[in-house]
């Protein structure tokens, strides 16, 4: 039988094996932490604030929604779909301003919203509202006002109700509740 400890041929063995099992698993680790880094440094993700939002009914047949959406993320996006309650808003109802005015008055309902364009004031500055057409393009770091005239299935009977508005996105969707407001 052999004397181990005098085998230097075993020794050697065994510390080859290690340093070359730590080298790869290092060289692993290196290469996933580089992929990674290159990755997430590559892509910019959507981030969005939702906030001002409302609902109002008149008591008597008029109804609109309003909300204030700032892009906060490093590329643009764009608007595909608002939904009020579930239900899809025609874009021929769906009027908006981009600006990178910082807003911090609260939004106002307006029953003269009508037409291709219309005036709206916020905090005493007067916006021009344009109609969309087709989806709306936002770009990074700007604040977009959007008010829709008459959105479906808001009637007097829900004043007092909450319900809920939703921006689809080409990559996400922003849900946010509201209760629908009286405006007299």
């Amino acid at each position: 039988m052999k004397d181990l400890r005098r085998n230097r041929m075993a020794l050697s063995t065994v510390v080859t094996t290690l340093i070359i099992l730590v080298v790869s698993v290092l060289l692993a680790g290196v290469v996933s932490y580089f992929a990674i880094n290159v990755t997430s440094t590559r892509v910019q993700e959507e981030s969005v604030h939702l906030t001002k939002q409302h609902v109002w009914h008149d008591g008597d047949s008029s109804s609109q929604a309003a909300f204030l959406m700032i892009n906060t993320g490093g590329r643009d996006l764009v608007i595909d779909k608002i939904s009020v309650r579930g239900q899809e808003s025609e874009w021929n109802t769906v009027y908006y301003n981009t600006t990178t005015n910082s807003l911090s008055a609260d939004l106002s309902f307006n029953a003269t919203l009508s037409g291709t364009s219309g005036n709206i004031s916020v905090g005493g500055t007067p916006y021009l509202f344009t109609q969309a057409s087709t989806d709306i393009t936002v770009r990074s770091g700007y604040t977009i006002l959007v008010y829709i005239t008459s959105p479906d299935s808001i009637s007097v009977n829900d004043i007092g109700l909450t319900v809920g508005m939703t921006v689809h996105t080409s990559q996400a969707m922003y849900y946010k509740e509201c209760n629908v407001e009286a405006t007299a």
